[in-house]
């Protein structure tokens, strides 16, 4: 009878197929190594910290549902950072002191990156929002 089964078996094509020698072999159970390199590249905006920029400005998030002061009423066209501000000094990879301005004294100066928003603004071209006069049609006036 072990002659017949052992016949049998190897003559069973669903036997031939499962056969330890034509599976693949599963190798050691170790997680494979994943490249540092790539991942700096992808997470540089979410993990590590802001680059250094040349004016070293960054844009506040406002956020409505926390923190000490509401900025404004918020809408769909409610800016979602307010003006540039100054970094004072790099707190960690994650954390930077802002120059704030003495309206928002009750707030702490130190934020975490995902509050902040690089600020791409050209120093030398940014038009200060007091200097602009608008007419009654809120069309720009130049000054003469």
């Amino acid at each position: 009878m072990k002659a017949d089964i052992a016949t049998f078996v190897s003559n069973c094509l669903t036997c031939a197929k499962v056969k330890a020698k034509h599976q693949k072999p599963s190798g050691l159970c170790q997680q494979p190594k994943i490249p540092e390199w790539k991942w700096e590249k992808i997470t540089m905006d979410f993990v590590l910290g802001l680059p250094r920029t040349p004016s070293d400005m960054v844009m506040l998030k406002v956020s409505p549902w926390k923190g000490i002061i509401h900025f404004e009423k918020r809408g769909k066209l409610s800016p979602r950072y307010i003006r540039p501000f100054e970094i004072i000094k790099k707190i960690c990879l994650v954390a930077y002191k802002l120059d704030l301005p003495e309206k928002l004294r009750g707030i702490h100066n130190t934020f975490h990156v995902s509050n902040l928003k690089k600020c791409l603004a050209d120093e030398n071209i940014v038009i200060p929002l007091e200097e602009i006069q608008l007419d009654d049609k809120l069309h720009f006036m130049k000054n003469r």
